[in-house]
């Protein structure tokens, strides 16, 4: 079979994997949702969502939009049956956990997610936890933002990261060679459309070292996930936001 044969093959294994997650109703922005018990710690990879207080919103979205609880618990559960049915990874399927970043389990995580930092905030132990979290070998996605959110984000990443050089990412970057190959960053976020940038920070600044986190700028690959099963957002975006989270996982596993 030639690569490119190959590559079709996966992307359609991703379209019926993502096709047959059952619906778990809809939620819109602002409507309150149901949080589930967080799970116990037992080896398996888990999704882990990082919680903050969020900035006040200029934007109206309503008084129940918490901003990090942003495509729960969907987005997780369509992501980690991808991730069982395309890895030999054996993950909790029926969500994940949400952390404070100063929670001490965070650190049994390798992994953990953070979207709309357009609204995050960090208290001092808040900053003083993540960034030990990072220097132990912490790996965070940053996603769903875009536009004048960058600003914020920014801000946080300076208290965060003093010293710490924003990377724009290109191809040729390893994250994007460490399960599938990616053959183009030429993305879009879902609802604005508007040309997605991939961010990274390495480790010393020093790019022969491992990323400490991967920015998923004018883009939202939790929102792919979400909906992944609905029909409305194109196929081709879908697919590759799926590639993506499984290659940050791969990365960071093994990184």
């Amino acid at each position: 079979m030639t690569r490119r044969m190959l590559r079709s093959v996966l992307a359609l294994c991703l379209v019926s994997v993502a096709v047959t997650v059952a619906a778990q109703g809809r939620r819109f922005r602002g409507e309150r949702v149901q949080f589930e018990e967080q799970v116990p710690y037992d080896g398996r990879f888990t999704f882990a969502r990082i919680r903050y207080t969020a900035l006040p919103d200029m934007e109206g979205f309503g008084r129940g939009d918490l901003k990090w609880d942003h495509d729960y618990p969907r987005a997780e559960r369509n992501f980690t049956k991808i991730l069982k049915e395309i890895t030999l990874i054996d993950p909790y399927l029926e969500g994940g956990n949400i952390l404070a970043a100063d929670d001490p389990e965070l650190m049994k995580y390798p992994i953990a997610y953070l979207c709309e930092p357009g609204y995050w905030t960090m208290t001092e132990t808040e900053m003083l936890a993540l960034r030990a979290y990072l220097a132990k070998g912490g790996f965070l996605i940053i996603d769903d933002f875009a536009g004048w959110h960058w600003n914020n984000f920014e801000e946080q990443i300076r208290l965060l990261l003093p010293e710490a050089r924003l990377e724009r990412l290109d191809i040729s970057d390893p994250i994007f060679d460490s399960f599938y190959r990616i053959e183009s960053l030429e993305f879009a976020h879902p609802n604005n459309r508007l040309p997605s940038e991939f961010w990274g920070v390495y480790e010393d600044n020093d790019k022969s070292k491992r990323l400490l986190m991967i920015i998923n700028y004018n883009n939202d690959i939790g929102d792919y996930w979400e909906w992944s099963d609905a029909g409305f957002l194109p196929i081709d975006l879908t697919n590759e936001a799926y590639k993506l989270g499984v290659n940050y996982v791969m990365y960071a596993f093994t990184h």
